[in-house]
């Protein structure tokens, strides 16, 4: 399962692979949120950190003692819109008080942030891992992790699995690093991340969105052909052909150096796509729209056209 790319000699716009770039712009505009999705997520996640920073911090702050990570903080977001993500500093007064208990602290603490946000949001819950705060909203559910900050920019992060433990994270590290690959790819490392959502998101995929964008950023770092729209198809199915090879494999998170498995629970779903893939390429060669298409949207759903001139 090799990776390669177009005969640079053979493909030419509007000879063959007639309809991919527009195809692909298509895509790319349909996963845009809305100008009113944005605006609601924006009003949601603000008002959550206003809660937690007049309860914990006694500020009256939309943004102090916060950050947004995820797609939200990286500039991932696709529609409809899923979950944004808060990373909120509590203070170090907090952690002391909950160590002082026995038992699973870290359990103990997200129940307590959960209580504070549950006063003005009836609809909080803790989600099924015991790990994130949920707060419910009609355009993305806005997920807290709560967090103890070191000077290096490093945080600790509740878990309460095994007992109850805390976990390094770094999300500057993360968000440099996919920064550092977005502008030497172009912005393509980001457009494929976000491309890739869909499928997980159409295929129900079982493997994280940061997930495969470490892999992206892992992949577009070896593979050697053009970033341009027009070498999308051979980028997606290249894609798959190297996310194929880390099966079981493990990602070394930024910053932490944290090693991460990959698993192989998405694997079958990958091949799949990835045969997918190829045969629309073959199609979008010989400007077979609505056959292309029809592969495409196996992999992408409806986000993406079955014709894109129609027959």
């Amino acid at each position: 399962m090799g990776i390669i790319g177009h005969n640079s000699g053979a493909a030419q716009p509007g000879y063959m692979w007639a309809y991919l770039v527009r195809r692909f712009e298509r895509l790319v505009e349909n996963l845009a949120i809305t100008g009113p999705q944005l605006q609601d997520g924006t009003r949601a996640q603000a008002g959550v950190r206003r809660t937690l920073n007049q309860h914990y911090w006694g500020v009256d702050s939309e943004t102090a003692n916060s950050r947004l990570t995820g797609s939200w903080g990286k500039q991932l977001r696709v529609r409809p819109p899923r979950d944004i993500d808060v990373l909120f500093t509590l203070p170090w007064e907090v952690y002391h008080r909950f160590e002082a208990r026995s038992g699973n602290r870290q359990s103990q603490l997200l129940q307590e942030v959960r209580n504070v946000l549950a006063a003005d949001y009836p609809q909080t819950t803790l989600r099924g891992d015991g790990q994130v705060i949920v707060v419910q909203f009609t355009t993305a559910p806005v997920e807290v992790v709560p967090a103890f900050a070191f000077e290096n920019g490093q945080f600790w992060i509740c878990d309460t699995n095994g007992g109850g433990t805390y976990r390094l994270s770094d999300p500057s590290a993360e968000l440099a690093a996919l920064g550092v690959s977005d502008m030497a790819n172009s912005g393509a490392t980001r457009r494929l991340v976000r491309i890739l959502k869909q499928w997980q998101r159409h295929c129900d995929v079982p493997i994280k969105s940061f997930q495969l964008e470490q892999v992206a950023i892992e992949f577009l770092r070896q593979w050697i052909y053009s970033r341009d729209l027009f070498w999308i198809d051979w980028m997606i199915r290249d894609y798959f052909a190297y996310l194929l090879s880390r099966e079981n494999g493990l990602l070394v998170m930024p910053g932490t150096f944290t090693q991460v498995a990959l698993g192989n629970a998405w694997a079958s779903k990958a091949r799949t796509a990835h045969a997918a893939a190829d045969r629309a390429f073959y199609l979008e060669r010989n400007n077979l729209d609505g056959l292309a298409g029809l592969e495409w949207q196996s992999i992408f759903g409806t986000m993406i056209p079955v014709y894109v001139t129609q027959p």
